[in-house]
């Protein structure tokens, strides 16, 4: 990265950000999007958390975290109040980025909460108890679907993330995403903005990328970042070595798509420390 003239140090926020990474549509790039935007910000003076809210524990497993029976994860942060400061474990090889790591416990999690007192909330208690002063972002990887785990991440966080596949299928699940995202502002959260959509898997071979991207941008406008991120197989490869395409290939079209976007995040926010 170096040798790309890519070591600058980003302004940090004046508060910590924090970004709750949805879409109910599989497939879209979320986990990705999460993990190299986390790792990109990281590189650059940032100081990140990672949440994997996603049973699958994707985000966990592209970031090198262990799993295994006996491993504290967000779930017990969840439903039997762990700290999540106790849970989160520095990332190998990326000085100042932490994981807070997801199990397969997580799955029962949705059930387990409907019975406990402001079940929504869960996540955000957690986070209120968490000194913050010494983080600059916490993204939260959220699973694809819009029931509890979700909602306690909309709740928790101060802007939503929507990564969007430009492919057709993608843009009909959006407009069910943005309803929910009103619903939590009307009731649970106010605060809550979408501040950023990411347009994946951008194919500049089909006229069908292009044009679900000029769709996406006339409704949208200047919530969509300028950068698209292409196929990349080692996008694809890079979680399959326990790495994020930023470690796995630097030089890659997907990593450079990365760091672009996550350039564009960080001078995005409107108060920048001095």
């Amino acid at each position: 990265m170096a040798s790309r003239g890519h070591t600058e140090m980003w302004p940090r926020p004046e508060a910590c950000r924090v970004i709750g990474v949805a879409n109910q549509k599989g497939g879209v790039g979320k986990t990705t999007t999460t993990v190299n935007i986390a790792a990109a910000l990281a590189m650059h003076g940032q100081r990140v958390l990672v949440v994997d809210l996603d049973p699958q524990g994707n985000a966990s497993t592209a970031l090198s975290m262990e799993r295994n029976n006996q491993t504290r994860s967000i779930y017990h942060c969840l439903v039997e109040d762990e700290e999540i400061r106790k849970l989160a474990q520095p990332v190998p090889d990326i000085p100042g980025l932490w994981c807070a790591p997801a199990t397969i416990d997580l799955a029962g999690a949705e059930i387990e909460l409907v019975s406990l007192v402001a079940r929504e909330a869960r996540l955000k208690r957690a986070f209120a108890a968490y000194d913050t002063t010494d983080l600059d972002y916490i993204l939260i990887d959220c699973p694809p679907s819009l029931g509890l785990l979700t909602v306690n991440a909309m709740v928790a966080c101060d802007e939503v993330m929507i990564p969007i596949q430009c492919e057709y299928y993608a843009l009909e699940g959006l407009g069910q995403l943005l309803s929910n995202v009103k619903l939590v502002q009307s009731h649970l959260n106010p605060g809550l903005a979408v501040s950023t959509i990411l347009l994946t898997m951008y194919d500049g071979r089909t006229r069908l990328s292009q044009q679900v991207a000029d769709e996406v941008r006339s409704h949208f406008g200047d919530t969509v970042l300028e950068t698209v991120i292409p196929r990349s197989v080692r996008v694809s490869e890079a979680p399959s070595y326990g790495q994020s395409v930023m470690t796995y290939d630097a030089s890659s079209t997907g990593a450079v798509a990365y760091l672009d976007a996550a350039r564009e995040i960080a001078y995005r926010a409107k108060d920048v420390r001095r």
